[in-house]
């Protein structure tokens, strides 16, 4: 068994990575900007245009989305009580999707708003996706003896199936640039941030993040079971919604801001749990920062592989987590023999 790290040290060690991702994911791209390299003032000049107007509102988008995804697996996985949980497996990401495909199909016919309002919209619209699924794979999986993990899994591949039926009915009515707009939700790209756009990002998910942290002892609590949980003093309900209302917000703003990017959810939370154990007093700090780190990686990943041309990120994360899913599912298999 691998010797666990404190929370504390684990904290440190990321903290120390994550300024060294920024600086990469601002150096590596299409073109290699690295310090002093420009021998005249125009080539300075442009390069740092480049930096600060692309790469560095692009390198911190990608930290506060895979910080938010990140937090939004670990207090899921805390609801379930299973490391299999996320959002993009359950259906919350495909429902946000669906959510703000609607929004792109029927807003930009029938509003015709300008691009703030229109961020606005997408957020409302992906919300509203998020929620539905969310309630609908909590309300399918919960019973009063606690929460089945295939009801769970199976659920959210109907919502998920549902929400791409939904997705390919809107593309029947979308023109070419809606269509372009939904292949790039489904994908997810980082490619369109600006600072107005990291602004608006900000201004939603900094608040929303700052509450997880308040629901660690009570998903520890949770570790135990619901009804220890309440024997605790956990409002076991309240607490419930309130988890799910907050987890649907922050996917349903993050999904409307860069398009579906899945598994990171699922990655992130797993390792760090392997790493300094389940106390979410330090799970969720550090899967946050680890998250944030992932994505920026895999960001400077992105752009640099098919240089000139560019790789959705949300390709690079499937390709990374559909096989750590499948490595999951078989050692929750081992385990589960090994106990019968």
């Amino acid at each position: 068994m691998m010797r666990r790290l404190p929370s504390s040290r684990l904290l440190l060690i990321l903290l120390l990575i994550l300024p060294l991702a920024v600086v990469g994911g601002m150096v590596l791209g299409p073109q290699i900007i690295l310090p002093f390299q420009a021998s005249d003032s125009a080539a300075v000049i442009s390069d740092m245009l480049i930096v600060q107007q692309i790469r560095l509102p692009r390198v911190l988008m990608a930290g506060l989305i895979g910080a938010t995804l990140a937090l939004a697996g670990v207090v899921m996985q805390g609801l379930f009580r299973n490391p299999l949980a996320d959002p993009s497996l359950i259906g919350v990401s495909a429902g946000a999707s669906a959510g703000a495909s609607l929004i792109i199909v029927m807003g930009g016919s029938l509003f015709g708003v300008a691009e703030w309002a229109g961020v606005s919209l997408l957020v409302i619209g992906a919300f509203a996706g998020a929620a539905a699924a969310t309630w609908l794979v909590y309300r399918l999986a919960a019973s009063a003896t606690g929460t089945s993990v295939a009801t769970m899994l199976l659920a959210g591949i109907a919502i998920s199936s549902l929400a791409g039926a939904i997705n390919h009915l809107l593309q029947l009515f979308a023109d070419n640039h809606m269509l372009r707009l939904i292949s790039l939700w489904q994908m997810g790209s980082l490619s369109g941030v600006s600072w107005s756009r990291l602004g608006w990002a900000a201004l939603l998910l900094v608040p929303a993040l700052a509450f997880f942290p308040r629901y660690a002892i009570a998903l520890n609590a949770f570790l135990l079971g619901e009804s220890q949980a309440r024997h605790l003093g956990v409002e076991v309900d309240v607490m419930k919604r309130q988890v799910i209302i907050l987890v649907a917000f922050t996917v349903a703003v993050a999904v409307s801001l860069t398009g579906t990017i899945s598994f990171v959810g699922l990655m992130t939370p797993h390792l760090v749990r392997m790493i300094i154990g389940p106390d979410h007093r330090g799970l969720i700090p550090c899967s946050a920062l680890a998250g944030a780190v992932l994505l920026i990686f895999a960001d400077a990943f992105s752009r640099y592989l098919l240089a000139p041309g560019e790789l959705p990120i949300g390709v690079v994360t499937a390709m990374l987590g559909a096989p750590f899913f499948l490595s999951l599912l078989r050692r929750q298999r081992r385990v589960v023999e090994i106990s019968s």
